[in-house]
Protein backbone atom coordinates (compact mmCIF):
# COMPACT_ATOMS: atom_id res chain seq x y z
CA UNK A 1 0.00 0.00 0.00
CA UNK A 2 1.31 2.92 -1.40
CA UNK A 3 1.26 6.41 0.75
CA UNK A 4 3.19 9.92 1.76
CA UNK A 5 6.70 9.55 1.48
CA UNK A 6 8.04 8.90 5.12
CA UNK A 7 10.01 11.26 6.26
CA UNK A 8 14.11 10.61 7.30
CA UNK A 9 14.70 10.08 11.29
CA UNK A 10 15.84 12.70 13.33
CA UNK A 11 19.72 12.54 14.00
CA UNK A 12 19.75 11.54 17.52
CA UNK A 13 21.72 14.44 18.87
CA UNK A 14 20.05 17.06 16.89
CA UNK A 15 18.79 19.86 19.08
CA UNK A 16 15.05 20.11 20.18
CA UNK A 17 13.71 16.91 18.48
CA UNK A 18 11.77 14.01 20.93
CA UNK A 19 14.54 11.35 19.08
CA UNK A 20 17.37 13.47 20.48
CA UNK A 21 16.21 14.02 23.76
CA UNK A 22 15.37 10.19 23.92
CA UNK A 23 18.72 9.48 22.80
CA UNK A 24 20.48 11.99 25.24
CA UNK A 25 18.49 10.39 28.47
CA UNK A 26 19.79 6.52 27.09
CA UNK A 27 23.09 7.70 27.09
CA UNK A 28 22.97 8.64 30.42
CA UNK A 29 20.96 6.86 32.52
CA UNK A 30 21.34 3.08 33.22
CA UNK A 31 19.21 1.24 31.73
CA UNK A 32 15.26 0.51 33.27
CA UNK A 33 15.73 4.09 34.80
CA UNK A 34 12.90 6.47 33.22
CA UNK A 35 12.86 10.19 32.24
CA UNK A 36 10.04 10.18 35.03
CA UNK A 37 12.16 9.14 37.56
CA UNK A 38 15.17 11.09 37.14
CA UNK A 39 12.74 14.22 36.67
CA UNK A 40 11.29 13.50 40.25
CA UNK A 41 15.11 13.11 41.81
CA UNK A 42 15.48 16.72 40.28
CA UNK A 43 12.10 17.62 42.12
CA UNK A 44 13.99 17.26 45.74
CA UNK A 45 16.54 19.92 44.00
CA UNK A 46 14.26 22.20 43.27
CA UNK A 47 12.08 21.65 46.40
CA UNK A 48 14.81 22.38 48.96
CA UNK A 49 17.07 24.53 47.23
CA UNK A 50 14.16 27.69 48.20
CA UNK A 51 15.12 26.69 52.04
CA UNK A 52 18.45 27.59 51.35
CA UNK A 53 18.12 30.56 49.26
CA UNK A 54 15.63 32.11 51.71
CA UNK A 55 16.11 31.80 55.23
CA UNK A 56 20.05 30.64 55.15
CA UNK A 57 21.30 33.37 52.49
CA UNK A 58 19.18 35.87 51.79
CA UNK A 59 15.75 36.86 54.03
CA UNK A 60 16.38 34.66 57.30
CA UNK A 61 19.80 36.02 57.28
CA UNK A 62 19.44 39.74 56.99
CA UNK A 63 16.38 39.53 59.50
CA UNK A 64 18.46 37.92 62.08
CA UNK A 65 21.44 40.03 62.02
CA UNK A 66 19.42 42.73 61.36
CA UNK A 67 16.17 42.89 63.33
CA UNK A 68 16.00 40.27 65.73
CA UNK A 69 19.21 40.50 66.98
CA UNK A 70 19.21 44.39 66.41
CA UNK A 71 22.27 44.60 64.87
CA UNK A 72 24.11 43.83 67.68
CA UNK A 73 27.96 43.32 67.26
CA UNK A 74 27.94 39.72 67.91
CA UNK A 75 24.69 39.13 65.54
CA UNK A 76 26.73 37.48 62.43
CA UNK A 77 28.69 35.15 64.84
CA UNK A 78 25.54 34.08 66.27
CA UNK A 79 24.07 33.35 63.52
CA UNK A 80 26.60 31.37 61.92
CA UNK A 81 27.34 29.38 65.53
CA UNK A 82 23.66 28.05 65.16
CA UNK A 83 24.60 26.76 61.88
CA UNK A 84 28.08 25.20 62.81
CA UNK A 85 26.65 23.60 65.40
CA UNK A 86 23.59 21.99 62.98
CA UNK A 87 26.67 21.09 60.95
CA UNK A 88 28.74 19.39 63.96
CA UNK A 89 25.69 17.13 64.50
CA UNK A 90 25.45 16.21 61.12
CA UNK A 91 28.97 15.57 61.07
CA UNK A 92 28.95 12.96 64.02
CA UNK A 93 25.62 11.31 63.08
CA UNK A 94 25.63 11.70 59.15
CA UNK A 95 27.68 8.44 58.26
CA UNK A 96 25.86 6.50 61.00
CA UNK A 97 22.56 7.21 59.44
CA UNK A 98 23.53 6.63 55.86
CA UNK A 99 25.27 3.51 57.14
CA UNK A 100 21.86 2.49 58.57
CA UNK A 101 20.16 3.52 55.36
CA UNK A 102 22.60 1.36 53.27
CA UNK A 103 21.84 -1.73 55.89
CA UNK A 104 18.00 -1.29 55.12
CA UNK A 105 17.80 0.10 51.66
CA UNK A 106 15.93 2.46 53.42
CA UNK A 107 17.10 5.98 51.39
CA UNK A 108 13.48 7.08 50.75
CA UNK A 109 12.27 6.96 54.07
CA UNK A 110 15.44 8.62 55.66
CA UNK A 111 14.72 11.33 52.95
CA UNK A 112 11.20 11.74 53.58
CA UNK A 113 11.56 12.08 57.87
CA UNK A 114 14.40 14.25 57.09
CA UNK A 115 11.85 16.22 54.89
CA UNK A 116 9.24 16.41 57.22
CA UNK A 117 11.52 17.87 60.25
CA UNK A 118 12.86 20.56 57.55
CA UNK A 119 9.55 22.01 56.15
CA UNK A 120 8.21 21.66 60.54
CA UNK A 121 10.99 23.66 61.52
CA UNK A 122 11.07 26.47 58.34
CA UNK A 123 6.82 26.72 59.12
CA UNK A 124 7.68 27.35 63.01
CA UNK A 125 10.31 30.21 62.15
CA UNK A 126 7.38 32.16 61.39
CA UNK A 127 6.85 32.63 65.03
CA UNK A 128 10.03 34.86 65.56
CA UNK A 129 9.97 38.30 65.78
CA UNK A 130 12.40 40.97 67.88
CA UNK A 131 14.05 39.90 70.27
CA UNK A 132 13.18 36.16 70.21
CA UNK A 133 17.34 35.40 69.56
CA UNK A 134 16.96 32.00 71.32
CA UNK A 135 14.34 30.50 69.71
CA UNK A 136 15.74 31.97 65.96
CA UNK A 137 18.80 30.23 66.86
CA UNK A 138 17.05 26.30 67.88
CA UNK A 139 14.83 26.44 65.05
CA UNK A 140 17.39 27.76 62.59
CA UNK A 141 20.00 24.79 63.41
CA UNK A 142 17.05 22.22 63.46
CA UNK A 143 16.09 23.10 60.23
CA UNK A 144 19.05 23.53 58.77
CA UNK A 145 20.05 19.92 60.46
CA UNK A 146 17.50 18.32 58.04
CA UNK A 147 17.93 19.82 55.67
CA UNK A 148 21.22 18.74 55.51
CA UNK A 149 20.18 14.73 55.92
CA UNK A 150 17.86 15.08 52.90
CA UNK A 151 21.03 17.14 50.55
CA UNK A 152 22.81 13.81 51.45
CA UNK A 153 20.27 11.14 51.19
CA UNK A 154 19.17 12.43 47.50
CA UNK A 155 22.60 12.84 46.29
CA UNK A 156 22.97 8.86 47.10
CA UNK A 157 20.72 8.07 44.19
CA UNK A 158 22.90 9.36 41.55
CA UNK A 159 25.06 6.71 40.72
CA UNK A 160 21.92 4.23 41.19
CA UNK A 161 20.47 6.26 37.91
CA UNK A 162 23.45 7.64 36.00
CA UNK A 163 26.01 6.18 33.82
CA UNK A 164 29.59 6.29 35.29
CA UNK A 165 30.41 8.22 32.28
CA UNK A 166 27.18 10.94 32.54
CA UNK A 167 27.78 11.40 36.60
CA UNK A 168 28.34 14.89 35.98
CA UNK A 169 25.47 15.82 33.35
CA UNK A 170 23.25 13.95 35.48
CA UNK A 171 23.95 15.86 38.57
CA UNK A 172 24.20 18.90 36.92
CA UNK A 173 20.50 18.81 35.84
CA UNK A 174 19.60 18.64 39.17
CA UNK A 175 21.64 21.24 40.81
CA UNK A 176 20.50 23.47 37.91
CA UNK A 177 16.64 22.83 37.79
CA UNK A 178 16.97 23.06 41.64
CA UNK A 179 18.19 26.38 41.32
CA UNK A 180 15.08 26.84 39.58
CA UNK A 181 13.47 26.09 42.81
CA UNK A 182 14.95 28.27 44.74
CA UNK A 183 14.70 31.06 42.01
CA UNK A 184 10.61 30.40 42.61
CA UNK A 185 10.80 31.03 45.99
CA UNK A 186 12.60 33.27 46.11
CA UNK A 187 10.54 35.22 43.32
CA UNK A 188 7.36 34.84 45.40
CA UNK A 189 9.18 36.15 48.88
CA UNK A 190 10.44 39.07 46.74
CA UNK A 191 6.89 39.57 45.27
CA UNK A 192 5.18 39.29 48.90
CA UNK A 193 7.63 41.93 50.30
CA UNK A 194 7.00 44.40 48.24
CA UNK A 195 3.49 44.37 48.51
CA UNK A 196 4.10 44.06 52.33
CA UNK A 197 6.38 47.09 52.31
CA UNK A 198 4.42 49.05 50.02
CA UNK A 199 2.15 49.14 52.62
CA UNK A 200 4.08 50.18 55.58
CA UNK A 201 4.74 46.69 56.87
CA UNK A 202 8.28 46.27 58.43
CA UNK A 203 9.87 43.19 58.34
CA UNK A 204 8.61 41.51 61.84
CA UNK A 205 5.74 41.68 60.39
CA UNK A 206 5.92 40.35 56.35
CA UNK A 207 9.00 37.84 57.16
CA UNK A 208 7.07 35.16 58.87
CA UNK A 209 5.20 35.02 56.28
CA UNK A 210 8.06 34.34 53.94
CA UNK A 211 9.31 31.55 56.17
CA UNK A 212 5.33 29.78 55.61
CA UNK A 213 5.98 30.43 51.82
CA UNK A 214 9.28 28.24 51.64
CA UNK A 215 8.12 25.67 53.74
CA UNK A 216 4.48 24.97 51.59
CA UNK A 217 6.95 25.17 48.09
CA UNK A 218 9.52 23.02 49.87
CA UNK A 219 6.68 20.20 51.04
CA UNK A 220 5.04 20.33 47.37
CA UNK A 221 7.32 20.45 45.23
CA UNK A 222 8.96 17.33 47.45
CA UNK A 223 5.97 15.18 46.67
CA UNK A 224 7.17 13.50 43.53
CA UNK A 225 10.69 12.41 45.01
CA UNK A 226 8.40 10.39 46.95
CA UNK A 227 6.11 8.92 44.47
CA UNK A 228 8.54 7.70 41.37
CA UNK A 229 12.44 7.81 43.09
CA UNK A 230 12.79 4.18 43.20
CA UNK A 231 15.00 2.19 45.89
CA UNK A 232 17.36 0.38 43.62
CA UNK A 233 20.37 -0.69 46.23
CA UNK A 234 20.37 -3.91 47.53
CA UNK A 235 20.91 -4.30 51.60
CA UNK A 236 24.35 -4.02 52.40
CA UNK A 237 23.54 -5.91 55.55
CA UNK A 238 26.62 -4.52 57.79
CA UNK A 239 26.21 -4.34 61.36
CA UNK A 240 25.30 -1.20 62.94
CA UNK A 241 27.78 0.58 65.36
CA UNK A 242 27.74 3.64 67.60
CA UNK A 243 27.65 6.69 65.42
CA UNK A 244 31.38 7.50 66.95
CA UNK A 245 32.95 4.69 66.15
CA UNK A 246 30.77 4.12 62.68
CA UNK A 247 32.54 7.74 61.63
CA UNK A 248 36.22 6.90 62.94
CA UNK A 249 35.60 2.95 61.17
CA UNK A 250 34.77 4.64 57.93
CA UNK A 251 37.59 7.13 57.90
CA UNK A 252 40.12 4.20 58.58
CA UNK A 253 38.19 2.23 55.52
CA UNK A 254 39.02 5.28 53.28
CA UNK A 255 42.59 6.00 54.15
CA UNK A 256 43.46 2.46 54.13
CA UNK A 257 41.30 1.29 50.80
CA UNK A 258 40.41 4.68 49.21
CA UNK A 259 42.84 7.11 48.99
CA UNK A 260 41.92 9.12 46.27
CA UNK A 261 38.38 8.92 47.80
CA UNK A 262 39.76 10.33 50.89
CA UNK A 263 41.43 13.43 49.14
CA UNK A 264 38.76 14.25 47.55
CA UNK A 265 37.07 14.47 51.01
CA UNK A 266 39.84 16.66 52.30
CA UNK A 267 39.38 18.95 49.11
CA UNK A 268 35.26 19.06 49.51
CA UNK A 269 36.21 20.32 52.87
CA UNK A 270 38.71 23.03 51.34
CA UNK A 271 36.58 24.43 48.95
CA UNK A 272 32.83 24.26 50.43
CA UNK A 273 34.24 26.13 53.45
CA UNK A 274 34.61 28.77 50.82
CA UNK A 275 31.09 28.27 49.08
CA UNK A 276 29.49 27.60 52.32
CA UNK A 277 30.92 31.12 53.48
CA UNK A 278 28.94 33.00 49.73
CA UNK A 279 25.78 30.50 50.62
CA UNK A 280 25.51 31.86 54.34
CA UNK A 281 26.62 35.28 54.11
CA UNK A 282 26.38 36.82 51.05
CA UNK A 283 22.86 38.81 51.70
CA UNK A 284 25.01 40.09 55.22
CA UNK A 285 28.10 41.38 52.98
CA UNK A 286 25.35 42.71 50.37
CA UNK A 287 23.63 44.84 53.53
CA UNK A 288 27.02 45.56 55.26
CA UNK A 289 29.27 46.06 53.15
CA UNK A 290 27.84 47.09 50.06
CA UNK A 291 24.64 48.77 51.57
CA UNK A 292 21.95 47.01 49.90
CA UNK A 293 18.42 46.88 51.33
CA UNK A 294 16.43 43.85 51.61
CA UNK A 295 14.41 44.17 48.60
CA UNK A 296 17.88 44.66 46.25
CA UNK A 297 19.58 41.50 48.26
CA UNK A 298 16.70 39.54 47.05
CA UNK A 299 17.30 40.40 43.58
CA UNK A 300 20.93 39.64 43.67
CA UNK A 301 20.58 36.69 45.20
CA UNK A 302 17.83 35.80 42.43
CA UNK A 303 20.51 37.20 39.40
CA UNK A 304 23.16 34.26 41.27
CA UNK A 305 20.76 31.43 41.06
CA UNK A 306 20.19 32.19 37.20
CA UNK A 307 23.66 32.47 37.09
CA UNK A 308 24.47 28.91 39.35
CA UNK A 309 21.66 27.00 37.34
CA UNK A 310 23.04 28.16 33.44
CA UNK A 311 26.85 27.29 35.28
CA UNK A 312 25.69 23.54 36.24
CA UNK A 313 23.08 22.79 33.08
CA UNK A 314 25.97 23.56 31.15
CA UNK A 315 29.50 22.24 33.21
CA UNK A 316 27.84 19.05 33.39
CA UNK A 317 28.62 17.91 29.96
CA UNK A 318 31.50 19.74 30.15
CA UNK A 319 32.88 17.65 33.06
CA UNK A 320 32.32 14.31 31.42
CA UNK A 321 34.07 15.28 28.20
CA UNK A 322 36.90 17.22 29.62
CA UNK A 323 37.51 14.81 32.78
CA UNK A 324 36.39 15.47 36.93
CA UNK A 325 39.64 16.51 38.19
CA UNK A 326 40.45 19.04 35.52
CA UNK A 327 36.56 20.41 35.25
CA UNK A 328 36.67 21.28 39.26
CA UNK A 329 40.03 22.72 38.51
CA UNK A 330 38.69 25.41 36.27
CA UNK A 331 36.05 25.99 38.92
CA UNK A 332 38.27 26.57 41.77
CA UNK A 333 40.28 29.08 39.80
CA UNK A 334 37.48 30.49 38.88
CA UNK A 335 36.01 31.25 42.33
CA UNK A 336 39.50 32.96 43.30
CA UNK A 337 38.89 35.67 40.78
CA UNK A 338 35.54 35.76 42.00
CA UNK A 339 37.09 36.38 45.82
CA UNK A 340 39.46 38.97 44.36
CA UNK A 341 37.14 40.67 42.13
CA UNK A 342 34.27 41.14 45.04
CA UNK A 343 36.90 42.25 47.38
CA UNK A 344 38.36 45.05 45.30
CA UNK A 345 34.54 46.02 44.38
CA UNK A 346 33.52 49.72 45.75
CA UNK A 347 31.27 50.40 43.33
CA UNK A 348 28.11 48.43 42.96
CA UNK A 349 28.10 47.31 39.10
CA UNK A 350 31.78 45.73 40.34
CA UNK A 351 29.77 43.92 43.03
CA UNK A 352 27.47 42.53 40.57
CA UNK A 353 30.23 41.05 38.57
CA UNK A 354 31.22 39.32 40.96
CA UNK A 355 27.89 37.83 42.27
CA UNK A 356 27.39 36.75 38.98
CA UNK A 357 30.88 35.23 39.10
CA UNK A 358 29.71 33.16 42.05
CA UNK A 359 26.87 32.27 40.92
CA UNK A 360 28.36 30.36 37.96
CA UNK A 361 31.06 28.28 40.05
CA UNK A 362 28.47 27.72 42.49
CA UNK A 363 26.47 25.60 40.00
CA UNK A 364 29.51 24.21 38.53
CA UNK A 365 31.46 23.06 41.74
CA UNK A 366 28.87 21.72 43.58
CA UNK A 367 27.41 19.49 40.68
CA UNK A 368 31.14 18.21 40.55
CA UNK A 369 31.83 17.18 43.68
CA UNK A 370 28.49 15.38 43.94
CA UNK A 371 29.67 13.64 40.80
CA UNK A 372 33.15 13.20 41.74
CA UNK A 373 31.81 11.19 44.54
CA UNK A 374 29.37 8.84 42.62
CA UNK A 375 32.35 7.83 40.50
CA UNK A 376 34.04 7.26 43.62
CA UNK A 377 31.81 5.47 45.88
CA UNK A 378 31.54 1.79 46.22
CA UNK A 379 27.56 0.74 44.90
CA UNK A 380 26.52 -1.09 47.78
CA UNK A 381 27.45 1.89 49.95
CA UNK A 382 26.23 4.66 48.68
CA UNK A 383 24.48 6.37 51.13
CA UNK A 384 27.46 5.78 54.03
CA UNK A 385 30.08 7.22 51.22
CA UNK A 386 27.50 10.25 50.49
CA UNK A 387 27.43 10.63 54.15
CA UNK A 388 31.40 10.75 54.33
CA UNK A 389 30.98 13.55 51.78
CA UNK A 390 28.30 15.20 53.98
CA UNK A 391 30.71 15.32 56.79
CA UNK A 392 33.37 16.95 54.69
CA UNK A 393 31.57 19.42 53.73
CA UNK A 394 29.64 20.28 57.08
CA UNK A 395 33.10 20.55 58.69
CA UNK A 396 33.19 23.36 55.66
CA UNK A 397 29.98 24.62 57.02
CA UNK A 398 31.34 24.98 60.09
CA UNK A 399 35.00 26.15 59.55
CA UNK A 400 34.38 28.89 56.76
CA UNK A 401 31.72 31.05 57.90
CA UNK A 402 32.79 30.69 61.45
CA UNK A 403 36.09 32.10 60.14
CA UNK A 404 34.21 34.66 58.39
CA UNK A 405 32.27 35.49 61.93
CA UNK A 406 35.62 35.91 63.62
CA UNK A 407 37.22 37.95 61.13
CA UNK A 408 34.07 40.56 61.64
CA UNK A 409 33.89 40.36 65.07
CA UNK A 410 37.82 40.85 65.94
CA UNK A 411 38.33 43.47 62.91
CA UNK A 412 34.94 45.53 64.24
CA UNK A 413 32.66 44.76 60.78
CA UNK A 414 35.52 44.19 58.03
CA UNK A 415 33.56 42.45 56.00
CA UNK A 416 35.95 42.67 52.81
CA UNK A 417 38.90 41.40 54.81
CA UNK A 418 36.95 38.56 55.92
CA UNK A 419 35.84 37.61 52.06
CA UNK A 420 39.55 37.80 51.30
CA UNK A 421 40.62 35.47 53.78
CA UNK A 422 37.56 33.04 52.52
CA UNK A 423 39.86 32.87 49.18
CA UNK A 424 42.55 30.80 50.52
CA UNK A 425 40.46 27.93 51.30
CA UNK A 426 39.73 27.78 47.62
CA UNK A 427 43.67 28.31 47.37
CA UNK A 428 44.25 25.15 49.47
CA UNK A 429 41.35 22.92 47.91
CA UNK A 430 43.45 23.34 44.57
CA UNK A 431 46.42 22.03 46.35
CA UNK A 432 44.72 19.12 47.68
CA UNK A 433 43.07 18.37 44.23
CA UNK A 434 46.58 18.10 42.42
CA UNK A 435 47.22 14.87 44.52
CA UNK A 436 43.98 13.20 43.94
CA UNK A 437 44.19 10.57 40.85
CA UNK A 438 40.25 10.12 39.91
CA UNK A 439 40.95 7.26 37.40
CA UNK A 440 42.82 4.91 40.08
CA UNK A 441 39.89 5.42 42.17
CA UNK A 442 37.37 4.39 40.08
CA UNK A 443 39.17 1.47 39.12
CA UNK A 444 39.77 0.45 42.91
CA UNK A 445 36.15 1.39 43.72
CA UNK A 446 34.63 -2.14 43.79
CA UNK A 447 37.32 -4.18 43.85
CA UNK A 448 37.73 -3.95 47.55
CA UNK A 449 35.28 -6.46 49.31
CA UNK A 450 33.78 -4.53 51.71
Amino acid sequence: MSGPARPEPAQADEPGDSEGRAGLFRSALKPGVRRREVWAWAMYDFANSGYTTVVITTVFSTYFVSVVAAGRSWATLAFTLALSLSYLAIMLSMPALGARADARAGKRRLLFTSTVGCVAATALLALVGPNDIALALVLLALSNYCYCVGESVVAAFLPEMARPNALGRVSGWGWGFGYFGGMLTLGLSLALVGWASSRGAEAHQYVPYVMLLTAFVFSISAIPSFVFLRERSAPSNRPALGWLKRLATAWHETGEHFRDFRLLLICGAFYHAGISVVVTLAAVYANQAMGFTMAQTMVLVFTVNIAAAAGALSFGHFQDKVGHKRALTITLWGWIVMVLVAYSAVQVWVFWIAATLAGLCMGTSQSAGRAMVGGLAPSRRLAEFYSLWTFATQLAAVVGPLCYGLVTWLTDGNHRLALLITGLFFVAGLVVLTRLDFARGARVRDTVLM
